[in-house]
């Protein structure tokens, strides 16, 4: 009996599974550790997530309120207040919490996301253990200490170029006063410049990193032997699922957008600036968020063309054989009446033939498609909505709409 059991054939996914079941770009790094013992963070992601935003925009924002109601500054005494400040609102009020719940859609989107190359037989038996090592590589990456302490060494000239660039402020705000002789810090100043803006820029660099590693696990998978199906209804072979993962970022999109529609409001409101004036910034954006959770799809474009290549070709001898034999039976036979047009299966089984070769004719290079770039775009371009109020009143805006919805 040992011996027929140990005979059985071994399931080669069995070692995947749990590489598999512990992947997230999320739930890792010493960031993460903190957030555990803090209790800001488990694998219970939803619980956690009001509780995380609220702490760190109240470490972030609370204390300029606080220290400006203190120093005066709170709603007057300066050319720009704090409460008038929409820049500083905009970073610590909507782009930290967008970023910290992009966390929950990713982590939930990309473990699944990961599965399906297993789920839908992508990885050959002889391949399962490389995808396995690839995906242990990734959570070495996340897990990274060393990764996140340069993420930090950046951050803090960061800080101190940001301080230099407020010396040179010519008005007087909140964070620094101006002066003949340069500018100074004032006190919320000094927590703006050296804790609340140094947390906001690493969490930002800490969602590039994990860009960075997602895109690094898709090329090192994109170099492996996929077994796609060209005739798959995704017109992607087998890997229309991919698509996905750019829709699970569109919240940090929306999150860098609103960062920089913070920025372009101040100098609306301040500096007599128009939205105009800020196409190209806006066209940069757009283009930069694209390519920031598009581009690491396209490494597949390879293997999906080579599969389209081979399909067409594949499936073209086939119907080659059929219709040569189909002609023969139905068009050359010298006795048709022996066999009955009426109920036959022949004419469907072309059909379906030509079918499947349009479905093979129709694949496309990239796994992701024109909605998904509406969707994609629509999120970078939301926060930037309320200025266009800015250069159209309000009630000309509203006549317009219902004008053209009656």
């Amino acid at each position: 009996m040992d011996s027929n059991r140990t005979s059985l054939p071994r399931d080669p996914s069995a070692d995947l599974f749990p590489a598999l079941r512990n992947f997230s770009l999320i739930l890792g790094g010493p960031l993460y550790q903190m957030f555990r013992k803090a209790h800001l963070e488990d694998e219970d992601v939803v619980s956690h997530l009001a509780r995380r935003i609220s702490i760190i925009c109240g470490i972030v924002w609370l204390p300029l309120a606080v220290l400006s109601a203190i120093k005066g500054t709170l709603l007057g005494g300066v050319q720009i207040p704090f409460l008038h400040d929409i820049e500083t609102h905009a970073r610590f009020l909507v782009t930290i919490p967008l970023m910290l719940a992009a966390e929950l859609l990713v982590h939930q989107r990309m473990r699944g996301i990961v599965a399906q190359f297993v789920e839908r037989k992508l990885i050959t038996e002889d391949h399962m253990e490389r995808f396995r090592k690839t995906i242990l590589s990734a959570m070495a990456w996340r897990n990274s200490i060393a990764a996140e302490l340069i993420l930090i060494a950046i951050v803090l000239p960061l800080g101190y170029y940001l301080r230099s660039e407020i010396f040179s402020l010519k008005a007087s705000t909140w964070y620094a006063t101006a002066s003949s002789h340069g500018g100074s810090l004032s006190l919320p100043g000094l927590w703006f410049s050296w804790v609340s803006n140094p947390i906001l820029q690493f969490l930002l660099l800490r969602w590039i990193y994990r860009i960075a590693i997602w895109a690094r696990f898709l090329w090192q998978v994109s170099r492996i032997k996929l077994d796609l199906m060209p005739t798959h209804p995704d017109r992607n072979g087998g890997l229309g699922f991919l698509g996905g993962s750019a829709f699970a970022f569109s919240p940090l999109l929306a999150a860098f957008s609103s960062l920089v529609a913070g920025l372009v409001a101040s100098r609306i409101f301040y500096e007599g600036a128009k939205l105009t004036d800020f196409k190209l910034e806006i066209v940069f954006l757009v283009v930069f968020g694209m390519i920031l959770v598009l581009a690491p799809l396209i490494v597949f474009a390879p293997q999906i063309m080579a599969a389209k290549r081979l399909g067409k070709r594949e499936y073209g001898a086939l119907a080659a054989d059929y219709v040569r034999q189909f002609d023969r039976r139905w068009l050359r036979n010298a006795h048709p009446e022996a066999a009955p047009l009426l109920g036959s299966t022949d004419i469907q089984s072309l059909a379906d033939l030509d079918q499947a070769y349009a479905v093979i004719k129709e694949m496309k290079a990239v796994p992701f498609s024109r909605d998904m770039l509406v969707q994609l775009l629509c999120a970078t371009l939301v926060p930037f909505v309320p200025l266009v109020f800015t250069m159209i009143p309000f009630e000309t805006l509203l006549d317009h709409i219902l004008k053209s919805v009656f």
